[in-house]
């Protein structure tokens, strides 16, 4: 299919210039990450994209052993309307990873997924695997589609969004899939990326 050809071709170059770009920017965020607190600079993180999980790269913005601690902070979660976890002022977080978070500089290091194949510059929203038995029947097949960094759910609310809403709109994305449609995407998210500075 065309569109997917091109589509693939725009995901290795983008994700090749992004990466080439982002070379500078790692030894300092890495000594940065470091010196706060002790462990990687990176993170892998299980995701689900093309009905298989995979690791989803990050740049470490938590604690240590930040996953285990979840389970205690679970009555302080913000969302109620789906399996999402969310605090807005989560203790986890480090100073550096409350910065890269704001500005959205931790996922950067996913243009290395885009570059393998595993995720799209645009796509439906990668989500855990414990996550996706949640999923209601009819957006089951969800999953089984390549996940993206970016997507309709990312630039229309990202995680404020109700959980429903956000897979309608993920749905919406893989029922009118066109270049044109990921063009408008990748702008709004570059907008969202200069100016809107809040924290996901």
């Amino acid at each position: 299919m065309l569109y997917q050809a091109i589509k693939r071709v725009t995901d290795v170059v983008g994700a090749l210039v992004g990466l080439i770009l982002l070379l500078p920017v790692v030894p300092i965020l890495g000594a940065l990450i470091k010196i706060e607190s002790k462990g990687p600079i990176f993170v892998a993180l299980p995701r689900v994209s093309r009905g298989r999980n995979i690791f989803i790269y990050k740049f470490r913005s938590m604690v240590p052993g930040a996953h285990a601690m979840k389970q205690s902070l679970m009555h302080l979660n913000e969302r109620r309307d789906g399996p999402f976890f969310k605090m807005r002022h989560d203790p986890r977080l480090t100073r550096v990873g409350t910065f890269i978070r704001r500005f959205r500089i931790d996922e950067f290091p996913q243009l290395w997924n885009v570059l393998t194949g595993d995720l799209s510059l645009v796509g439906p929203r990668p989500h855990e695997p414990k996550e996706i038995t949640h999923y209601p029947e009819r957006y089951r097949h969800l999953p089984q589609a390549k996940a993206g960094i970016t997507g309709i759910s990312q630039v229309r609310g990202a995680s404020g969004l109700p959980f429903l809403k956000e897979l309608e709109f993920d749905d919406y994305y893989l029922t009118h899939q066109s270049m044109w449609l990921d063009t408008k995407i990748l702008l709004r998210t570059f907008v969202i990326f200069l100016f809107d500075h809040n924290a996901v």
